[in-house]
């Protein structure tokens, strides 16, 4: 009787904490994707700004995708997709509704604050896809590193164009507001 050594390679590697540790985080990003879809709806209907109340919207329906899409990472390394609570995420997103009650409504600087407490989110989700899509390289989940690398494009491509909200529509009318 031979014993199948890729087999028992893949035995080995789920059994390594660096797997261990990847389908941890898997799970705290998964969780942190659907606690900022909540969030979103929050930050949008405070919004002042069309634009911002757009990328708002915008980045709701990319979410989903961004759910959807981890998964199918789930999926390739045969993992069920689960929520692990994401203290980090949490706190960044209580600070968000902080901004909201300390601001007025309706005003630019609510907008500007709002444009801030959404960038720590994105720079949150660019730190973790960016580690994931690294480790899921080094351990030879081709397809899986291809599907985080694309939702790592399209967090640090939002926070691209919160940046150019806030210096094109918000941040002047802002410092106006005294």
């Amino acid at each position: 009787m031979t014993v199948d050594n890729a087999s028992v390679k893949e035995d080995e590697m789920k059994n390594s904490s660096l797997h261990k540790f990847f389908i941890s985080a898997l799970k705290d990003i998964y969780y942190a994707e659907n606690a900022i879809l909540e969030a979103l709806e929050k930050m949008q209907d405070a919004a002042t700004t069309d634009e911002l109340k757009d990328a708002f919207e915008d980045h709701h329906l990319q979410t989903q995708k961004h759910i959807k899409r981890l998964e199918k990472v789930f999926g390739l390394i045969d993992e069920k997709p689960e929520k692990k609570e994401c203290e980090a995420i949490k706190g960044i997103i209580k600070e968000g509704e902080e901004v909201i009650k300390s601001t007025e409504e309706g005003s630019m600087t609510r907008d500007a604050a709002l444009i801030i407490a959404a960038q720590k989110v994105e720079h949150y989700e660019i730190a973790t896809y960016g580690g994931l899509a690294q480790l899921a390289i080094t351990m030879g989940h081709d397809k899986a590193a291809e599907l985080l690398e694309r939702t790592l494009q399209e967090e640090e491509d939002t926070d691209e164009e919160l940046t150019e909200i806030a210096e094109n529509f918000i941040n002047f009318d802002a410092e106006k507001e005294g």
